[in-house]
């Protein structure tokens, strides 16, 4: 039976947040909980833990009586916007972030707020939560905002003066660059191993841009421990995997999805992004590691044991988008401790945790070669045998929409004019190519659950189509010129974006300001790096053709008295990137016909699939009768020993849901006035279990105020009865 439950405030809805030892987002305790039946062992960190399988052994909500779910307590950050952050939660008290990167803590069992720590930056965009930290006598949180680490006292929230340089750390400095032209943020948390916080960072992803170091700080001091090089340096392993010089100007290959640890190996595993630039590879010719890698690195060292390249050369995007999950599963008897790694384009690769070995055979297939002049694409890219993939790999005329004739007629006319021919396709110049499953994936950012019950592992995926082509960059050094080089790659040539996710352009100057639109450019907003390198002269020749269409000139990089870094002599900007570009219907829905979202079970001992269901509605859909249609959703799932699985991250239709975790079966769900697209989280406290989530909106069509955590928990006489 399903039960709805809907919330009369749009200022009332909460975030699903991981105590201690629950599932997701949960971190050490401070002290400790009531013996119950149910009060589980501390778990350190964002993921549920150092292991990143978003798995609780609470119990206490079941499949019996997940119906009764009500809601316990919502916090207000007292701000509008979008959030994606997992709450940790140690003991009683639950930490977050606000929409502009205020770092704060409240009573994990009441939403009373205990303490806000505001850096005097106003943050925007993605942050995905705190990392924390306790020798047993200290107690540490440490909050990203912009550029920058803070470390926080876990009990006060005043900020830590002797850490760092005055409390903070700066993760554009140490990268063999000049910090003041680069542009390095924390997204989604690093890990905690011993007294060491390991990082790695969001960049911007078209030249010039940093180097995607990992980077191990010491907790106390701030200080740098070590440092792995995923661009490497001369001599070191993978240098010739790129051109001889390209530790002087490349950049990416960056590790902006979080990272998993075997504490007990002392083994970090981190996956990373592509090399910029990202659609055109003239300047980085070769295989490109660490970019698009899974490297497990001794956790105390920075040394490297193994690796794994899952997109050789990558020129579509390719990022590994989530943290793995460190997953013990059964072959022939035996038990193996293992590492699984989904992708973008729908696949997951299941290795040796030690030896990184492939526990299902990879094939590597022949795809289309042909590039751009300069560039030169590799011709076999890995695939693994098993398990089948989890999101449709190549758009067919059979897979256009038919929500209508007209609107099939319409998607069949746009596809005769695309090329689609599969994964690892490389754009041209002479019409768009389908990117199936699109540029976010298959799967996303939030993560996903593995049950040590069952083995079953669960992924939610996006499957929707994408289209891109490239254009010759001829533009030159003006307003035009550099709008096209490094803003039309997102915004798209014709600045119309691909709203929610990038925002057009067009009438900006009816909601923003010539400042705010300069300081956008120069510091980055939401999903948008900053471009530092830039001088005023560059920045108001953008600004000035984006608020007016006038086409300025801008002073040639490096000219005197300019702060512009000059373009490296290396860097081939021969082509570029001319906006992504969502596969829609007139009507704004996509141009496929369903699931746009699904929920995937997988069996890890076997890859054989468990069960699939399309996750996500579109109301007015609904009404029409087009119900299980799935949708769009980041966030990720939690799984728990009370045979659930929680998520939310749908866009449109606000809903947090329950599914069975053997069958898939809906249970429960409720309607949020903001989007969760954030991954859910449940603790304990006092012998009562808790699921909250953070309602940020933000990718919703309809849109939500967001800013405000909900907590989920069974009414007080339930917990008596167990």
């Amino acid at each position: 039976m399903t039960q709805t439950a809907s919330l009369s405030s749009a200022r009332s809805w909460l975030l699903l947040a991981c105590g201690l030892g629950a599932a997701t987002g949960v971190l050490v305790a401070e002290r400790p909980l009531p013996q119950t039946k149910t009060a589980p062992p501390p778990i350190w960190g964002y993921g549920g833990g150092p292991e990143q399988t978003r798995y609780s052994p609470l119990a206490q909500i079941d499949r019996t009586n997940v119906a009764r779910l009500e809601v316990a307590w919502t916090y207000d950050t007292g701000e509008i916007g979008a959030m994606q952050t997992q709450p940790v939660v140690v003991a009683d008290v639950l930490y977050g972030i606000t929409p502009t990167h205020k770092a704060f803590a409240v009573n994990a069992a009441t939403g009373v707020h205990l303490w806000t720590f505001d850096s005097g930056i106003r943050g925007s965009g993605a942050n995905r939560g705190v990392m924390y930290w306790t020798d047993g006598r200290e107690r540490r949180v440490f909050a990203a905002v912009s550029s920058f680490i803070y470390a926080v006292d876990a009990a006060t929230g005043k900020g830590i003066e002797s850490f760092g340089t005055a409390g903070r750390i700066d993760l554009r400095q140490n990268l063999g660059r000049d910090p003041r032209t680069q542009s390095v943020t924390l997204t989604t948390p690093g890990v905690i191993y011993k007294d060491l916080m390991i990082v790695g960072g969001r960049l911007s992803e078209s030249l010039p841009a940093p180097p995607g170091d990992i980077r191990a700080y010491d907790v106390r001091t701030g200080a740098l421990r070590w440092t792995f090089h995923t661009i490497p340096r001369a001599g070191e392993f993978g240098r010739d995997t790129w051109p001889n010089r390209a530790r002087e100007y490349a950049g990416g290959a960056n590790s902006w999805a979080g990272m998993a640890v075997d504490e007990r190996r002392g083994i970090v595993y981190v996956p990373t992004g592509s090399a910029a630039s990202d659609f055109y590879g003239a300047d980085r010719l070769g295989d490109n590691l660490f970019a698009n890698s899974l490297i497990a690195l001794d956790a105390a060292t920075g040394r490297r044991l193994w690796h794994f390249q899952f997109v050789r050369h990558d020129l579509w995007d390719r990022d590994l988008p989530s943290p793995p999950a460190l997953v013990t599963v059964r072959r022939d008897g035996r038990a193996i401790d293992a590492v699984a790694q989904a992708t973008k384009h729908g696949f997951l690769f299941v290795f040796d945790r030690v030896t990184g070995k492939p526990l299902f055979p990879i094939d590597y297939r022949k795809y289309p070669g042909d590039t751009l002049p300069g560039d030169i694409a590799r011709d076999t890219q890995p695939i693994p045998s098993r398990p089948a993939p989890f999101a449709r790999q190549e758009l067919t005329k059979e897979l256009l929409s038919n929500r209508s004739p007209e609107v099939h007629q319409w998607a069949v006319d746009r596809f005769m004019g695309f090329r689609s021919e599969g994964q690892f396709v490389p754009f041209g110049v002479d019409r768009p190519t389908v990117v199936f499953p699109g540029f976010d994936g298959g799967a996303e950012w939030g993560g996903q659950a593995f049950d040590p019950e069952t083995a079953l592992y669960y992924v939610n995926a996006n499957d929707l189509a994408w289209t891109g082509r490239m254009a010759p960059n001829t533009a030159g050094h003006s307003g035009r010129g550099l709008y096209l080089q490094h803003c039309a790659s997102c915004h798209r040539d014709d600045r119309l974006g691909t709203p929610p996710q990038i925002p057009s352009l067009v009438a900006i100057a009816d909601r923003r300001s010539f400042t705010e639109v300069a300081s956008a450019i120069r510091q980055g907003k939401g999903r948008m790096p900053g471009y530092p390198q830039l001088d005023a002269t560059a920045v108001n020749a953008i600004v000035q053709f984006v608020v007016t269409g006038l086409d300025t000139p801008a002073a040639e990089p490096g000219a005197e008295g300019r702060r512009s870094e000059p373009p490296h002599p290396l860097i081939k900007n021969s082509f570029r990137f001319t906006g992504y570009d969502k596969f829609l219907d007139p009507d704004g829905y996509p141009a496929v016909v369903p699931p746009w979202g699904t929920l995937n079970a997988i069996n890890l001992n076997t890859g054989e699939y468990a069960w699939k269901v399309p996750l996500g509605q579109y109301p007015e859909l609904v009404a029409q009768g087009l119900a299980e249609t799935g949708s769009e959703n980041y966030g990720g799932p939690v799984v728990t020993a009370g045979g659930l699985v929680f998520i939310a991250a749908t866009n449109h239709d606000r809903k947090i849901r329950a599914f069975d975790k053997t069958t898939g079966a809906l249970l429960w769900e409720a309607t949020m006035p903001s989007s969760g697209n954030a991954t859910p989280a449940t603790y304990e406290v006092d012998g009562r279990q808790y699921v909250v989530v953070a309602a940020g909106g933000g990718k919703s069509r309809q849109g939500g105020p967001g800013g405000v955590y909900v907590a989920f928990a069974l009414p007080a006489t339930d917990q008596h009865r167990r």
